[in-house]
C-alpha cells in the first residue's frame, strides 16, 4: 500500500500494479471502486488485465486505508473533491492520460474527472449510474430501492451503524447479496474484510459522507438536462451495463449518447451491480481494449 500527499487534508491510499519494466512502455489505468466497498474491489480485475498496464486503484477520500475526516460532506467528499484527489494522484505518478474506470460512486467520480480535467483521462470503462434517467427515476419498481439513500443523508444510519461490527456485517451484507446478480455471492473472506473496513470507529459515517452531499440521487436525475453537443464528455467511454441491477434497469441505456461524444454500449448478461466482481473477465477486456486505443 501506498499514500498520496494530501490534498484538502486527505492522503489516499493507493496499490499499484506494474509488471513491465521501467524501460517499457506502460499504459496506465485508475480504478475506482464503489459502496460498499474499497479498492479490493478490483482484486479479480487486476490479474487479469495486461502486463503492460500500470494500474494504480486507490480507495476514494473516507474509505478503506485513506484518509478521512468529519468535514462538511459538500466541500470535501461531494463528486468534485474526490474527483480533484484522484486528479492531484494522477498528476503526482506522472500518470500520461490513463484509462480511468469506475463503477457506482466511482463512475460518477470518473465522468466528474473527465468532464472537470479532460486532459487527464485517455478514456473512461463505465457501469451504471449513467447520466439520462430522467422522470424514470421514480419508477415504482426502482423508487423503493433508493431508500438507502435518504437513511444515509438523515444521521440516524450513522448513529446506529458506526463501530458496531454486527450491525455493520448485516447491513453491507444485505447490498450485496440485494443488488448482485442471481448466480452471484461474495465470498465470505471478502465480506470479512469490508466490515474490518467499515466498522471501525468513524469508517462507516465517512463511507456515507458522499450520500450528504448536493440535493441526493433523485433530485439530481429529476433536474438533469442534456447538454449541448459541445458541452458532452470528449473521452471515449466504454459502458458495461448489468441486466440485473435492481438500482440501474438496463433500458435506461438509451440516453448516454446525449451525453456523451464517443461512447459504446456492452451489455453484462445474468449479473447484477458488482461488475468488476461479478463479471471481472469483461471489465478487463474493456480496460485492455481502452489502453490499446490511446
Amino acid at each position: 500500500m501506498n499514500k498520496s500527499a494530501p490534498v484538502d487534508g486527505f492522503a489516499l491510499a493507493y496499490d499499484r500494479h506494474a509488471s513491465a519494466p521501467a524501460s517499457s512502455p506502460r499504459r496506465p489505468a485508475v480504478l475506482l471502486h464503489g459502496w460498499p466497498g474499497d479498492r479490493t474491489d478490483y482484486r479479480l480485475v487486476v490479474p487479469l488485465l495486461h502486463d503492460s498496464i500500470d494500474v494504480i486503484v486507490p480507495d476514494l477520500r473516507g474509505f478503506g486505508d485513506s484518509d478521512r475526516h468529519q468535514v462538511d460532506p459538500d466541500a470535501h467528499y461531494n463528486a468534485a473533491a474526490q474527483a480533484t484527489s484522484i486528479a492531484a494522484l494522477i498528476e503526482e505518478l506522472g500518470l500520461a492520460q490513463p484509462i480511468v474506470a469506475g463503477y457506482d460512486i466511482g463512475s460518477r467520480i470518473a465522468q466528474k474527472l473527465a468532464d472537470d480535467r479532460p486532459e487527464l483521462v485517455g478514456g473512461l470503462v463505465l457501469s451504471p449510474p449513467l447520466p439520462g434517467v430522467g422522470s424514470r427515476v421514480l419508477a415504482p419498481e426502482v423508487e423503493p430501492e433508493l431508500w438507502y439513500q435518504g437513511f444515509h443523508r438523515s444521521g440516524v444510519a450513522a448513529t446506529l451503524l458506526d463501530g458496531d461490527v454486527g450491525r455493520v456485517r448485516a447491513y453491507l451484507t444485505h447490498f450485496w447479496d440485494h443488488w448482485s446478480g442471481p448466480d452471484f455471492r461474495i465470498a465470505q473472506p471478502d465480506i470479512d474484510h469490508l466490515v474490518r473496513q467499515y466498522a471501525r470507529p468513524g469508517a462507516f459515517t465517512s463511507s456515507i459522507a458522499w450520500y450528504g452531499t448536493g440535493r441526493g440521487y433523485v433530485a439530481n436525475a429529476l433536474a438533469e438536462e442534456a447538454p449541448v453537443k459541445r458541452d458532452r464528455v470528449v473521452v471515449p467511454t466504454e459502458i458495461l451495463w448489468q441486466e440485473f441491477d435492481p438500482l440501474f434497469p438496463r433500458d435506461w441505456a438509451g440516453r448516454v449518447h446525449d451525453f456523451f461524444g464517443d461512447v459504446r454500449l456492452h451489455w453484462a448478461d445474468g449479473v447484477g451491480h458488482f461488475t468488476p466482481v461479478e463479471v471481472p473477465q469483461m471489465f478487463a477486456n474493456l480496460i485492455d481494449q481502452a489502453t490499446q486505443k490511446r
